[in-house]
């Protein structure tokens, strides 16, 4: 029977790895063996961030339909700071591909079970995170507009660029939202791979993407900046550039946690029989086989 964590967050000073020192260069090498796995993978990842730009597209015309425009910017920006919860199937794709493993449909959700609870919990924490990020951002637009909401986008968009209380609001706002996303990165830029990775409970894994930061301060802060500019040009138009953008981030994140955290004793996986892997031509086919791997 598999192990299963009753006190997932209880930090075990034995299982603490050690973190390397990381360079420019290792960003770059993370990039482009992310780059590598989405195109070695395409069906699979594709098909995983095609949800996305729809959630996007869902966002923004909910926004509309409650009349809540001046959320479209806070829902769009908070949006990602549930990327790295959100990118746990790729990160599970990118782990098999790299034990030559069989990756198909059914691997984008985890099928060893003792990763589960902390990967649940800790997403439940960057939930959190995210509508606390979007009460503050409320709270910011009512302190410098008050409670009055913009009849239509251009209005909102005029109030915001034309005058003294939105030039406040958006460097403020900005600054706010920058603080929030450096506290996600800090938990997380390595803790959802680790668990996926290992058996460790939430407490030794945020405990070592904290340490992962503070070993690399200006990398990790390189590789916040890159995650960003990147999201922020996958958002035009539409969020329809997340397609590409976000497998490969996800992707991406898996290598750089290989590269900053030394390699230690990993979960215990299943291994199936090694199949030809699909491409996209072969979607279709690909989700049945999938399932049938599952039974």
């Amino acid at each position: 029977m598999a192990q299963v964590h009753t006190l997932p967050v209880v930090v075990d000073a034995q299982t603490q790895p050690t973190i390397r020192n990381i360079t420019t260069t290792d960003l770059l090498d993370a990039l482009s063996k992310g780059l590598q796995d989405f195109s070695a993978m395409p069906s699979h990842a594709l098909f995983l961030c095609l949800i996305y730009p729809v959630i996007g597209a869902l966002l923004f015309a909910t926004t509309f339909g409650l009349n809540i425009v001046p959320l479209l910017y806070p829902l769009a920006t908070g949006f990602a700071l549930a990327g790295p919860f959100a990118a746990i199937g790729l990160y599970e794709m990118s782990r098999r591909r790299e034990a030559g493993q069989p990756v198909s449909f059914g691997h984008l959700y985890l099928s060893h079970t003792r990763s589960r609870f902390g990967i649940a919990a800790l997403g439940l924490v960057l939930l959190a995170i995210f509508l606390i990020w979007l009460g503050v951002a409320r709270q910011i637009y009512v302190a410098n507009f008050g409670y009055a909401v913009p009849d239509t986008l251009m209005d909102f968009a005029r109030a915001v660029l034309f005058t003294p209380a939105g030039w406040t609001m958006i460097v403020v706002g900005n600054v706010v939202g920058f603080l929030f996303a450096v506290v996600v990165l800090t938990i997380s830029v390595v803790s959802f791979p680790m668990l996926i990775d290992r058996d460790v409970s939430v407490g030794t894994a945020v405990l070592t993407s904290v340490r992962a930061v503070m070993v690399n301060p200006i990398n990790m802060s390189v590789w916040g900046l890159i995650v960003a500019g990147l999201l922020f040009l996958g958002s035009l138009p539409l969020f329809l550039g997340l397609v590409i953008v976000l497998p490969v981030l996800g992707h991406a994140t898996w290598h750089l946690y290989r590269r900053v955290v030394e390699q230690g004793p990993a979960a215990s996986h299943e291994v199936h029989p090694a199949r030809p892997r699909n491409y996209a031509a072969d979607f279709p086919v690909a989700l049945f086989y999938s399932w049938r791997e599952k039974e």
